[in-house]
């Protein structure tokens, strides 16, 4: 057994990371500033987008997109019941219902099938969530968008280096939410991306700060001016030049740390592919995996236990673990908002009662890798029936 206890997900931060935040905290300029505005145009050229806005979070960057794309009170928003609440949060933000359409059992992303069976007079939006890092279908999303003139905004909190179509995920016509969370394949700590067509992505930055015609580095730089107009009652959600310093530089390491990431999927994939008690993570073909999670799923009727005994268990071993995602028709304001139930959903939950989250990120080493695949093993062969 491991002597020290192996958390889920930590950041990997280096010693290039730290000099730059030194290096913006000894410049005198904080806020979002010349490192983000190098940091938006890095990323746009990264993931292909005709133009990217650096926020203070994913979720901002949603409900950003939201905005812009003209979704308001009245309206309603397809996604998916597998997501993290602030997928639908944003839709709620805006005075948006949020209508919610079954998986695929084997991605466990939305079902498109059922996207186009949801559309109604009142939808605005699709919301498609790109699960695990697994893209979704884009053209049929697209096919339904088009035919009734609906927005998309994908989420791709766990998409960044995932491809749908030998295309970047972000490349594409539709504006896209990336997440820069501690847990995420790159990491500003907390931190956003919102890509698109510029445009829209103009309206967006105006919102992003307060309404504001002009960021403070327009204002308070050395060719800068002090007036301003508030175009429209905005809000808070600009990057800082720290955010940003972390981001220049986990940029640079992105294509190490997918490497990495693939290995360690490759491990578990054939560790696990001899246990029939254990349902590994799909990749469909035609898409390239982001690998931000590995999910995964206990087979029905082969073990002894269930899920959360399977989590305890591993934490008996010294393993971190999480669960991706309650479903957002189970949660508490959902659940009794709109009287859904659990069996609505029925794919994402009974996959939801299945499922676990393995350590998957660049800092585990081999012996990480052996340790994790040793402790399932051991629970998996321990606790069948």
């Amino acid at each position: 057994m491991r002597e020290s206890f192996l958390p889920f997900s930590p950041p990997l931060i280096g010693d290039e990371e730290i000099a730059e935040v030194v290096d913006t905290l000894r410049s005198g300029w904080l806020t979002a500033g010349p490192k983000t505005q190098r940091f938006e145009a890095s990323f746009a050229e990264l993931v292909g987008a005709p133009a990217a806005l650096a926020v203070n979070s994913c979720t901002a960057a949603l409900h950003l997109a939201l905005l812009a794309s003209g979704v308001g009170e009245g309206d309603e928003v397809i996604t998916t019941p597998m997501t993290f609440a602030a997928s639908v949060n944003v839709i709620e933000h805006v005075g948006a219902r949020p209508v919610l359409v079954d998986v695929e059992p084997d991605t466990l992303n939305i079902d498109t099938a059922g996207v186009a069976a949801a559309v109604t007079g009142r939808t605005r939006a699709v919301l498609p969530v790109h699960y695990a890092g697994h893209p979704v279908d884009l053209d049929a999303i697209r096919a339904v968008a088009e035919e009734h003139s609906l927005a998309v905004v994908e989420d791709a909190a766990h998409a960044l280096c995932a491809a749908y179509g030998g295309k970047p995920i972000g490349a594409g016509g539709n504006v896209a939410a990336f997440s820069f969370y501690a847990t995420k394949n790159l990491t500003t700590g907390e931190g956003g991306m919102l890509t698109g067509p510029p445009e829209l992505l103009g309206q967006a930055r105006v919102l992003s700060l307060h309404g504001m015609n002009r960021d403070a580095w327009r204002r308070y730089d050395e060719s800068g001016t002090w007036f301003y107009a508030i175009e429209s009652p905005g809000f808070k959600y600009n990057m800082s030049e720290i955010q940003a310093s972390l981001g220049l530089q986990q940029l640079q390491k992105l294509e190490g740390f997918q490497q990495r990431r693939r290995a360690v999927v490759q491990r578990y994939d054939e560790a696990f592919a001899q246990l029939d008690a254990l349902q590994t993570p799909a990749t469909r073909p035609g898409v390239t995996h982001a690998h931000h999670l590995y999910v995964l799923r206990l087979r029905p009727g082969r073990l002894a236990i269930d899920r959360n005994t399977f989590i305890d268990e591993l934490r008996a071993r010294r393993i971190g673990t999480s669960v991706h995602f309650i479903p957002i028709h189970l949660h508490p304001y959902y659940r009794d908002k709109y009287g859904w139930q659990p069996d609505d959903f029925p794919i994402a939950y009974e996959n939801y009662q299945r499922m676990l989250s393995l350590p998957l990120n660049p800092a585990l080493t081999e012996q990480d890798v052996e340790d994790v695949i040793g402790a399932v093993r051991d629970v998996v062969l321990g606790g069948g029936k």
